[in-house]
């Protein structure tokens, strides 16, 4: 015969492509993919029953995983030895299965990524909940195949009285396809399962109830509901995973401390991510950076600057590193033999469906068993009833055969009923014995009875499946690690900071903080003060600003240039702490001071900011032209040579204006005398000064409060506003202060009420906190009494006032 007629034309591409195919369905299936009813990829599944078929239970001794993974090779996985190991360390690890079914004893890696020892090295026995994935195994509650040379028979999949699927999850590659199904919290899936028990029309919103969300071993904060609820009804979501991180605070700096990281995180990845960070210099403010973690638990410390805020620090952080991480959920699972995309509801299903099966499976088993045993006492107690005649029988048989074959004929037994009376142990014929015999055999009708009960009614069988989770519940649950918080894009920084009043302070030299304003405890007028920060020599309080962490803060310049921040990025200090340069946090040309600081809650479109220069110019423009400030901040004025900036004010465009200068002179006049300008424009003349003066301070003419005036020297006094006559805009102003050398020139204004406090700051940071009502109030021209003593070589430089009504709220 030709050889050429054995030869076989193909196509190469349909050829390819039929391989291809047959390689790509034995990836899936005989690979990577898991088994909806066990949760098991083939390979765990050898493993688990290896260890069985070993011995190895959870009270033996532990075993070399040498000797197991060549057990499980050369009977049932003919795969890499290195494949097997890597899949049994990490049924072993803790961190990385959530309700482990390996074991370990000896170093089996870390969450730092470091590596198992090598097998030789490492023993393993079953764990305590494993037993319950094989449990009823030998009682033909699953089928058995052929191992791959056909030597040895293994299962093909595992009873796993508990839905390992969603306990400990499964994630897997195959040929087109992937599966990243999350831990669960073991209680929480019993739970899901017994309502489907209760509730077949459950729903995949109620199970929900029961089922809050993935329970990662490694713990963390999983951040909204979305990712879970979406992958639960069309299997596929995504869900956000944070570190726990806490904040603390030690001798006036704060540190990050980090205790629960997202699953599957490196962690000493994570920590050498953050020092690169720090080192590029992408993260401002990490002034040391170590792990402390040992025995007792993980604990990472992130040590910040005393200038940090360490909420934006914790926020860059989840940005920029593992400490947020998103976890991809694909739950697709083999449903006899086909992969499918499953929701929550039909993985509990098929979990369900399958353990009716090995119920019913198991119920037959012990049913034959039984009945089994009811026919051979049927015929013990024949033979008991005539033992005499049985034993004459007997005695006079030949043969073993002949003696089988009597019984058999004479009192109609049959072959097994007749070898049990031929096994009989004589003393089989004792009362005691006879009578062990007729309980046994009523135990065994009951049995009988009960056992045919459930084989008839499904209700009994899920009964025995609902008892037999609670007992696995009971003994094996514990408390949900990963918590589950507000939705992610509900998530901000300020949701991290309590509203709360603070004080906002900034020296000469351009330091800022913020500190809760009960720092400060209320004193006598005349009083020496508290420290408020510790300074060098030449730098001294300028500003104080009370607000609410949560509102806009405007800077004004003395350029005339604008800046914003949220109060909350102004770093918290200590009362004595200096604060953080301010050119940190805004992008200040280095000319420039901050002259005027403004709360703004909205950018309402009726609502104005005015301005005042030191030479006398006034300007209004509307608020809503500075809604969107840039990081390098924008011209709010323009100014002459020579002028600057002295203070900003949000009016309603019906106010009147109040201006008073370092000599003494307040001139008051209507805001409407100003038209409203742009945002570039220069502003006109708000009050005429005469020589040698320069105006100080600007506020807004309140009827019912008074102009409170300090001076540099420490005095000062409050006058009724209704005093003050309202003149046209550009005048010279009248009288408002008698200024001489021992008050020294005006430094301050504010309009106050009775109920109202101060806040006075000098050069040397010293910080006194007054009640209005204890300042004496004169007329225009008086000089007022002391506010706070000063020495020959200090002065006030700045005056804060705090409002009643905010406090009160």
């Amino acid at each position: 015969m030709d050889k050429r007629d054995e030869i076989q034309l193909v196509d190469i591409s349909d050829e390819m492509k039929k391989c291809y195919i047959d390689y790509a369905m034995s990836v899936i299936v005989g690979r990577a993919l898991p088994d909806v009813r066990d949760g098991l990829k083939p390979v765990h599944r050898r493993i688990l029953y290896s260890m069985h078929e070993l011995g190895l239970f959870p009270d033996k001794q532990y075993r070399k995983c040498a000797r197991i993974v060549g057990d499980v090779l050369g009977k049932y996985h003919p795969h890499g030895d290195s494949a097997v190991y890597e899949a049994m360390v990490r049924l072993a690890q803790d961190f990385s299965t959530r309700y482990p079914l390996v074991d370990g004893h000896g170093n089996f890696g870390s969450i730092d990524g470091d590596g198992a020892a090598a097998m030789r090295y490492t023993e393993a026995r079953l764990s305590k909940i494993s037993m319950e994935m094989l449990r009823d195994i030998n009682k033909n509650t699953i089928d058995f195949a052929d191992n791959f040379d056909g030597t040895e028979k293994e299962p093909t999949v595992l009873p796993s009285r508990f839905p390992n699927l969603l306990v400990n999850g499964s994630s897997g590659i195959a040929v087109g396809m992937a599966t990243n199904i999350p831990p669960h919290n073991l209680g929480e899936v019993i739970d899901g399962v017994i309502m489907l028990i209760d509730n077949p029309e459950a729903t995949i919103k109620d199970l929900m109830t029961k089922i809050k969300g993935p329970d990662f071993p490694t713990a963390g904060i999983i951040v909204g509901k979305d990712g879970i609820r979406e992958a639960y009804e069309t299997g596929r979501g995504k869900v956000v995973v944070r570190a726990k991180a806490t904040i603390e605070e030690e001798k006036g700096r704060h540190k990050i401390i980090v205790t629960e990281i997202p699953y599957q995180v490196n962690k000493a990845k994570l920590v050498e991510d953050i020092a690169e960070l720090v080192k590029d210099k992408k993260i401002e403010g990490i002034s040391d950076l170590r792990d402390e973690s040992d025995r007792q638990g993980m604990r990472i410390v992130i040590e910040l600057k005393k200038d940090a805020n360490p909420n934006i620090v914790l926020n860059l952080l989840y940005k920029h590193t593992k400490l947020q991480d998103s976890f991809s959920i694909i739950m697709l699972a083999l449903v006899n033999g086909e992969p499918k995309v499953l929701n929550l509801r039909e993985v509990l299903t098929h979990y369900l469906d399958f353990q009716k099966e090995v119920i019913r499976r198991r119920t037959k088993f012990e049913l034959d068993k039984a009945e089994a045993r009811a026919h051979i006492l049927e015929g013990l107690r024949i033979a008991l009833d005539h033992i005499d005649e049985v034993i004459n029988l007997i005695r006079s048989s030949k043969t073993v055969e002949d003696a089988r074959n009597g019984l058999m004929t004479r009192f109609g037994l049959s072959e097994k009923q007749a070898q049990a009376i031929l096994d009989m142990r004589l003393q089989r014929l004792t009362g005691l014995e006879r009578a062990k015999i007729d309980e046994e055999y009523s135990e065994l009708i009951k049995t009988i009875n009960y056992l045919r009960e459930v084989l008839e009614n499904e209700r009994l069988v899920l009964q025995i499946i609902k008892d037999e989770l609670l007992e696995i519940k009971e003994k094996y649950a514990d408390e949900r690690r990963t918590k589950i918080t507000a939705k992610s894009d509900e998530i901000n920084i300020e949701d991290l900071i309590q509203e709360e009043e603070v004080a906002i302070t900034i020296t000469h030299a351009g330091y800022i903080k913020r500190i809760p304003i009960d720092t400060y405890r209320s004193q006598k007028r005349g009083g020496k003060g508290v420290q408020g920060m510790s300074m060098r020599e030449d730098d001294f309080v300028e500003h104080i600003f009370i607000t609410s962490t949560h509102s806009y803060i405007m800077f004004f310049t003395n350029l005339g240039r604008a800046y914003m921040l949220k109060a909350y990025e102004i770093p918290e200090a200590s009362r004595t702490a200096r604060g953080m340069n301010i050119v940190n946090i805004l992008a200040m040309n280095p000319r420039e001071k901050i002259q005027a600081v403004l709360e703004i809650k909205e950018f309402d479109e009726d609502k104005f900011l005015f301005f005042a220069t030191k030479l006398g110019i006034v300007k209004k423009t509307f608020l809503s032209e500075f809604a969107n400030i840039r990081k390098n901040g924008l011209n709010a004025i323009n100014l002459k040579v020579g002028d600057e900036l002295i203070g900003v004010k949000l009016t309603d465009g019906k106010q009147k204006i109040m201006i008073v200068t370092q000599n003494g002179y307040c001139i008051t006049f209507e805001e409407e005398d100003v038209r409203v300008m742009g945002r570039t424009a220069a502003g006109v003349k708000g009050i005429t000064l005469r020589e040698g003066d320069i105006a100080v301070g600007m506020e807004v003419y309140n009827e019912n409060s008074d102009l409170l005036v300090v001076s540099e020297n420490g005095y000062g006094k409050r006058t009724k506003c209704t005093e003050y006559t309202v003149h046209s805009r550009g005048g010279k102003g009248m009288k408002t202060y008698k200024v001489n050398d021992k008050t020294g020139k005006i430094v301050g204004v504010k309009t106050v009420r009775e109920n109202d406090e101060v806040m006075l700051i000098n050069n040397n940071g010293i910080i006194i906190r007054l009640e209005v009502s204890t300042i004496k109030q004169t007329g225009r021209d008086a000089m007022g009494v002391t506010l706070m003593k000063t020495q020959e070589d200090e002065r006030i430089v700045s005056i804060g006032k705090i409002n009643s009504n905010d406090e009160e709220e």
